[in-house]
């Protein structure tokens, strides 16, 4: 897979991309990066797949220095980045806070959005989980800290989202790179500040009315977001919910091969849907 980045709006934008086809846009994350998918990309054949690194987040965390990184303007962010690569129409699938930017995208662009895959993301009020509201709270202390303060807090939300500690070895070291590049503690600080449940309340009652193919995701273990999150958002958006049993919360990384699965069927069903009636394959 390809590294990319483009300048839009004075923002220099990453991300990483693979393949051909119709566009599946996926986005992570606290506290990873695009290679949070980095498992599930080369299992999708047909698509063009473009994982976005949110602004301030991985290699891009300088660029969230003195700008709003929220997740209502991360939503922004990615439609002015879809926007300047000609992509519409796009399957839009996220993972915990990319979860609540695609839903984001979704109801205010709609044009951008043919489907949306949400697989143990934010939404409603289930955000932000207590371990992020403490460090809200003690945000001035935990700034301070040394940046390998933050690679403690890592290894805790990481061995607590995943079900294999090889993989959790493995998943540190790698997210822990830019932090460790940028800031460290601070820049995970300026992450956790940003974060406001009002930007998710916001658009949850339009999500019934998307009126797209959707598909729900669940690793049905995950201690940070409750299954029952998944369960609203299947109903609200009229999908399927598929559970992982024994899931935790990082299932791009833990089971890629069901993400890949279901995001493909997901790619079918809106295939389908955008076929001229009485034409099929």
């Amino acid at each position: 897979m390809d590294s990319k980045t483009s300048v839009i709006d004075d923002i220099p934008m990453h991300w990483l991309e693979q393949g051909e086809g119709m566009p599946v846009v996926l986005i992570h994350g606290i506290p990873t990066s695009p290679a949070l998918w980095r498992k599930v990309m080369p299992l999708m054949p047909g698509t063009r797949c473009l994982a976005f690194e949110m602004v301030g987040y991985g290699e891009s965390i300088p660029q969230g220095v003195d700008r709003d990184i929220s997740i209502s303007r991360q939503a922004d962010y990615v439609a002015a980045w879809m926007r300047h690569l000609g992509v519409e129409g796009a399957i839009l699938a996220g993972h915990d806070l990319g979860g609540g930017v695609a839903q984001i995208v979704a109801v205010r662009y709609p044009e951008l959005c043919a489907g949306l895959f949400l697989t143990n993301a934010i939404g409603y009020d289930s955000w932000p989980i207590p371990s992020v509201k403490t460090l809200q709270a003690s945000a001035p202390l935990v700034s301070h800290l040394p940046y390998t303060a933050g690679k403690q807090i890592l290894r805790l939300l990481m061995y607590r989202g995943h079900e294999d500690s090889g993989l959790v070895r493995e998943s540190l070291e790698l997210h822990w790179v830019p932090y460790a590049k940028h800031d460290g503690a601070a820049a995970l600080i300026r992450q956790v500040q940003a974060l406001d449940v009002n930007d998710t309340l916001s658009i949850a009652d339009s999500l019934p009315g998307l009126g797209i193919p959707a598909c729900v995701v669940w690793g049905a273990a995950d201690p940070f977001q409750n299954i029952e999150y998944g369960e609203r958002f299947a109903r609200d958006l009229d999908a399927p919910l598929h559970r992982i049993e024994g899931g935790l919360h990082f299932t791009p990384e833990d089971h890629p091969d069901e993400i890949a699965r279901y995001l493909l069927q997901l790619v079918e069903q809106v295939r389908s849907a955008q076929m001229p009636y009485g034409i099929q394959e």
